[in-house]
């Protein structure tokens, strides 16, 4: 899955992990119902922010969550997930940009996409997405030609930029076609006084996207000779994050002008994540379960970061200083209640392709037993460094569990 705002849920409270998690599973079963299978692949962690944005507006109702079935990239678990117009929303948004995507992609030959009868079945795809996306776009009040449009003009703003063009004409269209979904989410809620800085809030959003997008595949761009707006701008990285620090305070001054029911996971995802997403997009704050250094904002190493922060690998546990030796403990009994080698070979294969096993809290896909992901054993930050936006406020949070006092009304 893609998207700049990915929270590590060990940093999220169990409480919001799990509102997080139903918006999530929320836009993937609302792209299923509406556009069948294959249409979740373009499920993406920035498009539940819709989700989260309409429902954030709106009184909490029983109608807003089902209970789903089992589902491997849950562990085979039951779930509470989000249901109505704000997951149809962001299934609609996420086909119509994804189809962009892929559009982008074939004309840039990148890969598979290089060869004809691949580029001809992608168009195809990405043709029927939009058609999708336009559908239940109108269902819901919202004419998708809107991202169409922005997306047919940022080819030829691509085609005409060069040394020189300001970064921020190239970002445009992204920063249009956000700012509409986010101001729909106010209309779908019942609440038009919201639209006009929640679309201030996508706008910044979707310049934060463009940016951030080009920052991380520069270097990649660079040495397959693809486009990329720094590049191609001459914009250099620090003006690039200074660019993406005024988008940061803009999007909370913004949500700060909005009315919210309950926006705790809202603030959660567009102050303190997106603050995060920054900081790793530049290279200067990342978890230290990663191997090597901190990297400095031009992308050499700090000399300072933390090197092999879980220790050397493990040897033979039963070696005679191991926890199986003579001298340590033995190894506990293995549960009884094992699931069988093929359940747990496609448990282990769904879990593989999520973040679970680096983030989250996962049940062993063979002995069922409660495990805590990668980034659990490391120290990513402090959990509420994002509350440099509310007046320095990390002593009343906890694990943003609760900053009771923050004036910018953070409630997380």
């Amino acid at each position: 899955m893609f998207g700049i705002v990915r929270p590590c849920t060990h940093r999220l409270s169990e409480r919001l992990k799990t509102e997080w998690m139903a918006h999530l599973c929320g836009l993937c079963l609302a792209l299923r119902s509406d556009h069948g299978q294959f249409a979740r692949v373009v499920t993406n962690y920035d498009g539940l922010i819709v989700s989260v944005l309409t429902e954030a507006q709106t009184e909490r109702t029983p109608g807003q969550r089902r209970t789903a079935g089992p589902c491997p990239l849950r562990s085979m678990r039951t779930a509470p997930v989000a249901r109505g117009e704000g997951a149809r929303l962001a299934a609609a948004v996420s086909l119509v940009l994804a189809s962009a995507k892929v559009r982008d992609h074939v004309a840039d030959r990148d890969g598979l996409l290089a060869r004809r009868p691949v580029a001809a079945a992608a168009r195809k795809v990405a043709a029927s997405w939009d058609r999708a996306g336009a559908r239940t776009g109108a269902q819901l009040g919202f004419d998708t030609a809107v991202l169409v449009d922005a997306v047919d003009r940022q080819t030829g703003i691509e085609l005409l930029a060069g040394p020189g063009t300001p970064l921020l004409t190239v970002t445009e269209p992204t920063e249009t076609a956000t700012a509409a979904a986010f101001a729909h989410t106010a209309v779908l809620a019942g609440r038009p006084e919201n639209a006009e800085p929640l679309a201030e809030a996508g706008r910044l959003f979707g310049r934060l996207a463009h940016l951030l997008d080009a920052v991380e595949d520069q270097d990649a761009d660079a040495a397959a000779g693809a486009w990329n707006p720094l590049t191609a701008t001459g914009t250099s990285r620090a003006e690039a994050r200074r660019l993406a620090d005024d988008a940061l305070k803009g999007v909370r001054l913004a949500l700060a002008d909005a009315e919210f029911t309950d926006g705790r996971l809202a603030h959660v995802l567009l102050t303190h994540e997106l603050r995060r997403s920054v900081d790793r997009a530049f290279a200067t704050d990342v978890c230290s379960h990663r191997s090597g250094g901190l990297l400095t904002v031009s992308g050499e190493p700090s000399g300072t970061g933390p090197v092999g922060s879980f220790g050397p690998p493990p040897g033979n546990p039963y070696a005679p200083t191991g926890p199986g030796g003579p001298s340590g403990p033995r190894p506990p009994e293995p549960p009884r209640d094992r699931r069988g080698l093929v359940m747990g070979c496609l448990v282990w294969a769904g879990l593989a392709c999520t973040c679970q096993m680096c983030c989250g809290t996962f049940e062993d896909p063979w002995s069922r037993q409660r495990r805590e992901g990668l980034c659990s054993q490391c120290d990513c930050g402090d959990c509420c460094d994002g509350c440099d936006a509310c007046s320095n406020c990390c002593d009343c949070c906890s694990c943003c569990d609760g900053c009771d006092g923050c004036d910018c009304g953070c409630d997380c």
